[in-house]
């Protein structure tokens, strides 16, 4: 008997503000009118991906008093884009990401379980936490929290959510025109929760939804975001280099599932990757350098360098050498983004890295933020993919192209039919529920995952 190969999960990254776009490209389209989103979703949908995935965007990015180039476009509201989505696929299922630092449990819980009815069963929400003041402003509770209260905080968020989807029992709507009843309302559970963050009162307002809860996806890769992980998502959404690199989170992560009183299967890891497609290995290079240095034009790699160093910069040379002088602690030169925590260490590491390879500080910048990618022919991209499932470095990977929206139609027409002659990726959806596509088990009742969290 054949051993069936570990199956690969894909999903499809929006590819609309992240530095991995490239805006200047004639193929390029708008990141923000419909039509984009329907294209990219309705090809990850023909290539049987997993989900779809959308960002957030809670403020504008500023660097030096200006708004950050891919910002100006615009950040729609990533749940109403995904409930439009809804009406437009059939099985691809739909991730957004929320913020739990600046919004509130019962209003997520209600997001979520509307959208997983909307789409049969489809909704995903990745969890991310903020400690930015900056993007703190645009909320009446402003501010930030500390890094350790941002995970209590979410802990408590995903605590409340879970009572609320739960307070609905499978069998709550009873629809019998005969009888005249329509549900059970003495069977509707009222949420009492008392903590640290919310004192909440409740009986919510939306039935049981098609997964139960919503698939929950995290990004992090610190030790308390990997605890959080472990403890209560469904997926995590994280970045590596190499394939050891990926083979020892993959190995962290999954071992503290067991005092969660979860198995293996249970979380999936899937980093975000990029890819560059050729008809020969030579053409694939390339391409993948004309586009890293589409990404990281002068003007944006004086942009990253300022970022560090603290100060103005605009009259050096994107391709010469960098600063001779230090760091300054000017923390508003960039505004409403993860800081780098020791800008000094940093900057000795750059200059290491650009002393030994003699590069421009141009060339450094593509170096330093160049994430993981899979360059070369379909075949080779292929074989690359499979390895890193196969050999535990990952269940699977979040595609970012870097055209929108027609970044991911070579990769379904060139990659994907070569996935599923290797025997480890899907050639049609065998369910209909996102919680399906990632083989994940439904939400047990309250009290058995109660009691597993409690002991």
């Amino acid at each position: 008997m054949v051993e069936r190969k570990k199956q690969i999960h894909l999903g499809a990254h929006f590819p609309g503000v992240n530095n991995t776009t490239v805006w200047s490209d004639p193929a390029s389209k708008s990141q923000i009118e419909f039509d984009s989103f329907v294209h990219l979703a309705k090809t990850a949908e023909r290539g049987l991906f997993d989900f779809f995935f959308l960002a957030e965007g809670l403020r504008l990015r500023e660097h030096r008093g200006r708004i950050h180039d891919l910002d100006v476009v615009g950040r729609p509201d990533t749940l109403i884009v995904l409930n439009a989505l809804a009406a437009v696929t059939t099985h691809l299922g739909l991730a957004g990401t929320i913020n739990t630092t600046f919004n509130e449990p019962f209003e997520l819980a209600k997001q979520f379980a509307t959208l997983d009815h909307l789409s049969n069963g489809r909704a995903a929400w990745n969890m991310v936490t903020s400690s930015d003041a900056f993007t703190g402003e645009n909320f009446r509770r402003g501010g930030y929290l500390d890094r350790k209260d941002r995970y209590v905080r979410a802990r408590e968020i995903i605590d409340v959510a879970r009572k609320l989807w739960d307070s609905w029992g499978e069998d709550d709507l009873v629809v019998d025109r005969e009888s005249g009843i329509f549900g059970r309302s003495d069977a509707v559970g009222r949420v009492r929760h008392s903590g640290q963050q919310f004192d909440i009162d409740a009986a919510f307002t939306v039935p049981r939804s098609p997964q139960g809860h919503p698939v929950l996806l995290q990004a992090g890769d610190s030790d308390e975001g990997r605890e959080f992980g472990a403890a209560e998502a469904d997926a995590i959404f994280t970045v590596h280099g190499t394939l050891e690199a990926g083979q020892a989170f993959y190995s962290d992560v999954k071992g503290r599932l067991a005092k969660y009183g979860r198995a293996q299967d249970d979380l999936k890891v899937l980093p975000a990757a990029t890819f560059v497609l050729g008809d020969t290995e030579a053409e694939a290079h390339e391409r993948a350098d004309i586009i890293r240095h589409q990404q990281v034009g002068p003007q944006t790699a004086i942009s990253f360098l300022e970022q560090v160093w603290g100060r103005d910069l605009s009259e050096y040379d994107p391709d010469g050498p960098l600063p001779k002088q230090d760091p300054t602690d000017d923390v508003n030169i960039t505004r409403g983004r993860v800081r780098h925590a020791d800008p000094a260490a940093v900057a000795r590491d750059w200059r290491e890295r650009a002393e030994a390879k003699n590069l421009s500080i141009r060339e450094l910048i593509i170096e330093v933020t160049t994430r993981q990618q899979f360059v070369g022919t379909p075949a080779q991209v292929a074989a690359e993919i499979d390895s890193y499932v196969q050999n535990d470095a990952c269940d699977g990977f979040i595609l970012v192209p870097h055209i929108t929206p027609a970044g991911l139609d070579e990769f379904v027409d060139r990659v994907v039919p070569l996935l599923q002659e290797r025997g480890s990726f899907r050639t049609g959806y065998s369910g209909t529920t996102l919680r399906e596509h990632l083989n994940l088990a439904h939400p047990h009742d309250t009290d058995e995952r109660e009691g597993v969290r409690a002991s």
